[in-house]
């Protein structure tokens, strides 16, 4: 039995907590009367279709300064080292890699794995073995890392999510690369 996933990671410092934009994060929960005032309860609020967290303005501040080094913004020739690993990462797993997209600031997969894998460990394998290769050729960056700590993973139930999923990766906005097998007859050339 496999699972597939629409796998999303950012690089270092480009989507802080606080961002307008909508973050996921641990925040505190505040209500007139909530019990949460007092013992300082952190809800992470990540259940899809919930609403994100947004534009925090002084949580985006105290990100900011808490930063080891400038945000990471991809290069093209990054972006060109970071795909055929992505590629070759999903293969050396068995995995199979449905599409990928790398931005200046963040990443898509569309790819399958074992049920029985943790969609956390696929999400650690690309990250890591993309770290390694940007890592040779370009340093480690002072933060010592190249991506946020963690990611995306977007269970896609069915074919047509799969298929829609594929089609968002394939279409992103300004991509630096974006990689779809070719068709072949058995996914319906």
């Amino acid at each position: 039995m496999v699972r597939t996933w629409l796998i999303t990671s950012t690089t270092y410092g480009t989507w802080l907590p606080g961002d307008r934009r909508g973050f996921v994060g641990t925040v505190r929960d505040y209500r007139d009367g909530d019990e949460a005032i007092a013992t300082g309860k952190r809800t992470r609020h990540n259940q899809h279709g919930t609403e994100l967290d947004r534009d925090l303005d002084g949580l985006h501040r105290a990100s900011e300064r808490l930063l080891k080094c400038q945000p990471i913004w991809l290069t093209l020739a990054q972006a060109e080292a970071v795909a055929p690993q992505f590629r070759e990462t999903a293969a050396h797993r068995r995995w199979g890699l449905h599409a990928l997209a790398i931005m200046a600031n963040h990443f898509h997969l569309v790819v399958t794995s074992p049920a029985a894998t943790p969609s956390a460990h696929v999400l650690r394998d690309f990250k890591s073995y993309a770290s390694r290769t940007l890592s040779v050729t370009w340093g480690k960056p002072a933060s010592g890392t190249w991506w946020t700590e963690s990611g995306s993973r977007r269970a896609l139930p069915h074919d047509r999510a799969v298929e829609a999923a594929v089609r968002y990766v394939r279409n992103q906005y300004q991509p630096l690369v974006v990689w779809v097998p070719a068709p072949t007859p058995e996914r319906g050339a």
